[in-house]
């Protein structure tokens, strides 16, 4: 299955709506969803920086590896 993206489970820790971080992270809900479905083939450190620091989170609370 290779990256899991836990990027749901967190926004629910955090109370915090889809909409409301990509607001805050400065990217577009559409942008966000593709990257919550794990459809997503990269991601952008300066945007997974945006997420964390406004999740308060690290990466690995919201990024995983299974093998497949």
């Amino acid at each position: 299955m290779g990256i899991i993206i836990d990027l749901d489970v967190m926004l629910a820790k955090r109370k915090t709506s889809s909409k409301e971080l990509a607001a805050a992270v400065g990217i577009t809900p559409q942008n966000l969803s593709i990257l919550k479905t794990g459809k997503a083939k990269a991601i952008r450190f300066t945007t997974l920086d945006a997420i964390c620091r406004t999740l308060d989170c690290q990466p690995g609370d919201i990024l995983r590896y299974e093998a497949e």
